[in-house]
Formats: C-alpha cells, structure tokens, sequence
C-alpha cells in the first residue's frame, strides 16, 4: 500500500465531513475518525530540525502545543505549503513512523509540554489530547474500549 491511499484518505474525509455535522455533544462520529486514523500504516510528520534528528511540527492550540500527524506524505507536503513553511518549489522534508509504534513516538512529546496531537492540520485539525491515545493503542490491540 502507498502512502497515498485513495481509498483510506477519502474514509478520513467522510469521517471529517460525519465529525462536522454531528450533532453537539455527539461523539460517536469521532471516535469513528480516530478508529480511521489507528487502521492508517503510519503517521507522517513534517520534519522540522536537523536532518539527523527531525522533530514534527507543531502547533499551538489554546489547550497547549499539539504535535500535527499526517494520514499521507502528500498531505503533509501540501500542508506545509499551506501553512506557509514551504513554497511550491521547495521540497518539504517529510517522515512517517509506522503503528502501533507512531502513538507512543507522539506520545513521548509529553514529556515536552505537548498536550495534544492533531490530525491532517489545517485541513481536517481534529485533535485530541496525548491523554487520549492508550485509547487509541487499545484499539490497535482489539478492544473496543
């Protein structure tokens, strides 16, 4: 499988229009995206540092720093353009972590002061808190809760 998969980006973004019109207080459609988001083969990242030891690139929320993952190295690229750390004829330095082992390379940016990770930033943005992904983890395992 590429890292461009047509068919798991366009169930994120059904996801993504599904979280956008849920009704308030009704999480059962984001769940669903962050279900969606744990069957992705990795998470990419836009490398920011050196080469030797890239960082991903965060955000700041109002909660606290996020750290922003990508469902495809393409999405990345064009984010990083769209937020403005890469024109178009630059080549944007971009890496993935495979699962289950990404969650707990996100998950060690707490000791850093993130508080959150973000999906597909700006495009999608939904976030969680780094609190939240031993959920996720229990999914990978096979557990519903």
């Amino acid at each position: 499988m590429t890292d461009d998969d047509a068919r798991l980006l366009a169930e994120l973004d059904r996801l993504d229009a599904a979280v956008r019109t849920a009704p308030a207080g009704d999480t059962t459609a984001q769940i669903a995206l962050w279900q969606h988001v744990t069957r992705l083969p990795q998470w990419f990242f836009i490398a920011r540092g050196s080469a030797e030891q890239p960082r991903p690139y965060g955000v700041a929320f109002d909660q606290g720093p996020v750290v922003c993952l990508y469902s495809s190295a393409a999405r990345a690229r064009d984010a990083a353009r769209a937020l403005g750390l890469a024109d178009a004829a630059t080549d944007v330095p971009v890496y993935g972590v495979p699962l289950p082992a990404a969650i707990d390379y996100v998950a060690a940016f707490e000791q850093a002061g993130v508080f959150g990770v973000a999906v597909d930033h700006p495009l999608l943005g939904h976030w969680i808190p780094l609190a939240n992904l031993g959920v996720l983890k229990r999914w990978l395992g096979g557990s519903a809760g």
